[in-house]
């Protein structure tokens, strides 16, 4: 918008203390480069929208604002004269996108010095050519610096995880590795034993009969109750009694195999019923195998089954075979980082998901939400290692009007008050030298905020900490950033 047009006082402009320092000579330039101008109450310029004037207030009221979601979030409201919004980086040229990063207005009859970009640039750079270096070089600097750390924040992260996700990997690995092995012997034993009980002058009925209870046996094996440790030792002591009554070697070490595949009296009985006496010890034997067999395959399944699910949870995590903008479950993204990070949370922390099932996929970058939560997570469970190691991590999920809230509660230290203000500042850190980039909270601010247009605010006190996500639940045109 532009204001009323008015004339240009170099006594007046000079006053103000951004050029208190001019020679009246550059106060005339200024003068006649730039104008001023007096807005009513209303908007002055727009954000996102290019940059073309730098604005220094004369008198008046001037609010500053940013969009987050669907919200207009003010940054600062000041009635002192010679505060100054708009072009500021107009002397940096075509090297960066000219555009207003705040939105201005004005809430009373307000005047402005207003100079075209393109004057602040050029004046920029013929009255202070040494700050003007000074200013590009800190402007490149910074943003090579938080590429840089950023990248290795992002690699620190990945190695983390890789070495979560390797000892993840690995004891289920090492459990199948252990089981193939003994698998191999139990099922050589048992071709022994089916070759001795094949070589006595046994029936085919009797032999069927055998045939049949190995199966029965296999199928008792798949439907085992749970059983408490206390009713386990109750039951492998009745079936040690039994077998040791019924010249069994070694009962006590074939009972608890028998009852943790769901085996008892009654069925060892039935086995009495249907075999020779003489041959009582060599069936049981053998049924033994078959039993050992059976769990064994039954813990290799689960091992297999607890890597590929694993695997899922990485490709998840990672969606490197996944778009990059989709409709996502935010539930699936939590559980898989959860899962990723569930070594470096560790037995210590427990783990609550207060989620809300109901809630539907929103569009999203899972990638890059997957990242958010990777920082809030890391935070939380440093906080609680600062508190001594044990803590309760809280995950929460809601519907928040239009928009859909992931909150992350931890029980530790918590974050001084002065300190909050400053947390998604880039490079700040409470963490030791060596142990926090100071971007993690940057970067997740950037993601939600810029990306997803969404939100992102804490709360917190020494045991209750919130990190407080909103995200849309419909899809918002992309802004830059």
């Amino acid at each position: 918008m532009s204001g009323q047009p008015m004339p240009c006082d170099p006594e007046e402009i000079g006053a103000l203390f951004l050029f208190e320092k001019l020679t009246p000579e550059q106060l005339g330039r200024l003068c006649a480069a730039g104008r001023l101008e007096r807005f009513e109450p209303g908007p002055v310029y727009t954000e996102g929208d290019p940059a073309t004037c730098f604005y220094v207030m004369v008198e008046g009221t001037v609010v500053l604002y940013r969009r987050v979601g669907g919200d207009d979030v003010e940054v600062t409201r000041t009635s002192q004269p010679g505060v100054y919004a708009g072009s500021m980086q107009a002397y940096l040229g075509d090297r960066v996108r000219q555009v207003y990063n705040n939105s201005m207005r004005v809430t009373e009859p307000t005047r402005f010095f207003v100079l075209p970009a393109a004057t602040f640039a050029e004046i920029m750079q013929d009255w202070f050519p040494m700050a003007v270096h000074l200013l590009e070089g800190l402007f490149f600097g910074t943003k090579s610096t938080q590429r840089a750390v950023g990248q290795r924040e992002r690699l620190l992260a990945l190695g983390s995880l890789s070495a979560g996700l390797t000892h993840e990997l690995n004891n289920p690995a090492a459990a199948a590795v252990r089981a193939t092995a003994t698998l191999r012997e139990r099922v050589g034993k048992m071709r022994h034993k089916l070759a001795i009980i094949a070589q006595g002058s046994y029936s085919p009925e009797v032999m069927a009969g055998l045939i049949d209870f190995q199966e029965r046996t296999a199928e008792r094996v798949a439907k085992a109750p749970g059983l408490s440790p206390l009713e386990a030792s109750d039951r492998e002591d009745t079936v040690a009694d039994w077998l040791d009554e019924h010249g069994i070697a070694e009962g006590w070490r074939i009972a608890p195999t028998f009852v943790q595949a769901g085996l008892d009296v009654d069925w060892l009985e039935e086995v009495a019923a249907a075999v020779d006496e003489e041959i009582l010890p060599s069936a049981i034997g053998w049924l033994n195998y078959t039993v050992e067999t059976e769990l064994l395959m039954d813990e290799i399944n689960d091992s297999t089954t607890r890597i590929s699910h694993l695997v899922d949870a990485a490709k998840q995590y990672s969606q490197l075979d996944r778009a990059p903008f989709q409709d996502a479950d935010v539930h699936e993204l939590l559980d898989s980082t959860l899962l990723m990070l569930s070594g470096k949370i560790g037995q210590e922390i427990k783990v609550v998901k207060d989620y809300d099932r109901t809630l539907p996929r929103i569009p999203a970058y899972p990638a890059e939400l997957n990242q958010v939560w990777t920082n809030l997570i890391d935070n939380a469970v440093a906080a609680m290692n600062s508190a001594g190691g044990q803590g309760t991590l809280t995950v929460r999920t809601a519907r928040d009007h239009d928009r859909l809230l992931v909150e992350f509660r931890d029980t530790g230290v918590g974050i001084p008050a002065d300190d909050r203000g400053r947390i998604f500042d880039p490079f700040f850190t409470t963490k030791p030298v060596g142990e926090g980039t100071g971007l993690g909270l940057d970067i997740s601010w950037r993601i939600v905020v810029n990306k997803h247009h969404g939100s992102i605010q804490v709360e917190s006190e020494p045991g209750d900490t919130r990190f407080q996500v909103l995200l849309p639940l419909t899809a918002v045109e992309e802004e830059s950033g």
